[in-house]
């Protein structure tokens, strides 16, 4: 199976590393963030995409930030994402539930702008008047 090529490609790598850095085995780190060992396995070698909820639990069983490692993943990537994602992420009145449909709202928002073709920036009315 080859490796999920929207993935970025160091995400398993980063995880394998922390947890050999903090010199647990792959079935303690599986334990400890709730995830199969199995599963986990296939994260480490780039074949399993792990979601927002997998990554904070992998984060807090490394202790990790969470933020840390969503940038790791890809899921932070703009100045403005990454606050907004981040907030969303470390706030400790939010279940994993509720900052998951956050997550995926707050993204599905900007995923509707980017395919709106007039830019944020520009004021539609100012540019007629031109």
């Amino acid at each position: 199976m080859a490796a999920n090529k929207d993935l970025p490609e160091d995400i398993g790598t980063f995880i394998r590393d922390l947890r050999q850095t903090a010199k647990i085995s792959l079935r303690q780190l599986a334990d400890k963030a709730g995830v199969s060992n199995p599963y986990l396995s296939q994260i480490e070698r780039g074949l399993r995409k792990p979601s927002a909820e997998v990554l904070q639990q992998i984060a807090s069983a490394l202790r990790v930030s969470t933020p840390a490692m969503y940038l790791r993943a890809g899921l932070l990537d703009g100045e403005g994402q990454q606050g907004v994602l981040a907030a969303i992420a470390v706030d400790p009145e939010l279940t994993i539930a509720q900052k998951q449909s956050l997550s995926q709202i707050y993204e599905t928002f900007r995923n509707e702008n980017a395919r709106n073709e007039t830019p944020l920036s520009e004021d539609p009315i100012t540019e007629e008047s031109k």
